[in-house]
């Protein structure tokens, strides 16, 4: 036993103070590196994450990640870039890529793993080295509020193989894949970030659908998993899934075998710290098995400071195992230099600077489509169309990022575009018999849009075309996209100028 070891842990423990900010991974505010970011860092903070708001070009972003490197050769510098609806590179003007559920329906793996590797080479261009992604959620509920196109599709096996491809395209580019949302947030019809939806299934039923693709990404090499904020009562009753040791050490770990990082979901979710706050949740996630802590946004140095002081209180008071905290700071640095190393050992394609964006083949993502019989009675007089957006409320996970033909600069010029929110309705002096385009976003969940459906349908020919995850019945899905990523807006764009012309 080292003197480190055996000596009696304290507040003021260095080494243990150490190894817990190597389980930190803070957001911020701004645009450059904050001074007490970088100075905790050079402390040995495990890293960071960048969000959106954290991003204006893609030179500034590099600007940003190598500043963070000169602190920190071996941080963790983590982003949510999903390759379609989620997107954080293309936060400002809206996606290039199709998205996962469009990926499961084209049904072909290399392209899927193609595309990956697309999202890898851009991630690794702007200085990032692991990626909140993919998503290997099955969505077996159309009413999801969170999940939704985000799923490669509804089937395991479909799920399982997509997941794999993505996760070996991602890391053939030297960044880390972190499959969520353990173990499975797609039977839910609630978002984690402002509820604790609850899964009650049995583990025999996790075994036959939810786990599927989590054992196909251990497979496949994923070198990180990250937890959800979902109740399973029958596997525990009193901790979500980020929080409860038989989920992570016993399920994850023991039974599935993955030996890699594992990420919880950022704790400022309702799921996680709503009812105790996150430093008590920081202290729970590390006593349950996580390895890395996502702490959420706009992370300040006292919040930082106030997690590790909870963490450091709960190993003298024996609720958090010191050797389990050394041990995923070890998991966490181990893996930073292994991206590190890779960093020069895989070479990107045309260099580190920054190319134009990805193009993929419009046809081939416009066939992914489902276009219902109604479109034939409406593309007549469609040349004359008005048009409506729905915008609801925004998921906290896709953020206000353009989206759809909305994104397409142009895309309707010439036609009135009215809005409808819920506050909001600018339909009502739509003339009769004018025909309506009506855009939005897992339409069927929302009453206020359904309602106004309704109203247009008995005066005008109406075409309704679902961008999010459509109900099963197709009511409010003339026309279905399976993702509303800027891509998948110009593909609609043209699906319905080929009806037209």
């Amino acid at each position: 036993m080292s003197a480190d070891e055996a000596s009696p842990l304290t507040i003021d423990d260095a080494s243990l103070r150490r190894a817990v900010a190597a389980t930190l991974l803070p957001g911020f505010v701004g645009t450059t590196l904050p001074d007490w970011l970088a100075r905790r860092l050079r402390g040995g903070l495990g890293g960071v994450c960048i969000f959106g708001p954290n991003i204006t070009s893609r030179a500034q972003l590099r600007a940003l990640t190598d500043a963070v490197y000169a602190a920190n050769p071996l941080a963790v510098v983590a982003i949510d870039e999903e390759g379609g609806d989620v997107t954080r590179l293309y936060y400002e003007v809206g996606s290039p890529y199709p998205g996962n559920a469009v990926l499961g329906r084209l049904d072909d793996i290399a392209f899927t793993e193609h595309v990956a590797r697309e999202v890898g080479w851009e991630l690794r261009r702007a200085g990032c080295n692991l990626d909140f992604a993919p998503d290997v959620d099955i969505n077996s509920n159309p009413d999801n509020p969170v999940i939704g196109a985000r799923s490669f599709g509804s089937s395991p096996d479909l799920v399982a193989r997509h997941s794999a491809a993505w996760t070996r395209g991602l890391q053939s580019a030297g960044i880390a894949a972190s499959a969520k949302h353990f173990p499975g947030h797609g039977d839910t019809a609630q978002d984690s970030h402002l509820a604790m939806p609850i899964v009650d299934r049995s583990l025999d039923q996790l075994r036959e659908r939810e786990l599927v693709p989590f054992q196909a990404v251990v497979a496949a090499g994923a070198r990180s998993v990250m937890t959800s904020h979902i109740m399973l009562p029958q596997l525990d009753r009193t901790s979500p899934a980020t929080l409860s040791g038989s989920i992570l050490r016993g399920l994850l770990r023991d039974e599935l075998g993955f030996d890699g990082v594992i990420v919880s979901d950022a704790l400022d979710m309702a799921g996680a710290s709503g009812e105790r706050g996150i430093p008590e949740a920081s202290v729970g996630a590390l006593a349950a098995g996580c390895d890395l802590l996502c702490l959420g946004t706009e992370t300040t140095d006292d919040e930082v400071r106030a997690i590790e002081d909870a963490v450091v209180t709960a190993i003298a008071t024996g609720r958090v195992d010191a050797d389990a905290v050394r041990a995923a700071s070890e998991r966490v640095r181990a893996l930073a230099a292994a991206l590190a190393d890779e960093r020069t050992s895989i070479a990107v394609p045309g260099g580190e600077s920054t190319p134009d964006e990805p193009v993929f083949d419009l046809d081939r993502v416009r066939s992914a489509i489902e276009v219902g019989p109604a479109v034939d009675d409406w593309v007549t007089a469609a040349e004359t169309a008005t048009i409506v957006q729905i915008d609801t409320a925004a998921n906290i996970a896709v953020g206000i990022a353009p989206w759809g033909p909305f994104a397409v600069p142009g895309a309707f010029s010439g036609h009135g575009v009215h809005r409808l929110t819920e506050e909001v309705d600018d339909t009502t002096g739509i003339p009769a018999g004018t025909p309506v385009l009506v855009v939005g976003k897992a339409i069927h969940r929302y009453a206020f849009a359904r309602a106004a459906i309704d109203r247009l349908r008995a005066a005008n020919p109406v075409l309704v075309v679902d961008m999010g995850w459509p109900s099963d019945d197709r009511r409010y899905a003339d026309v279905a996209t399976f993702g509303s990523s800027r891509l998948m807006g110009a593909a609609l764009l043209a699906e319905l100028r080929s009806r037209v012309s």
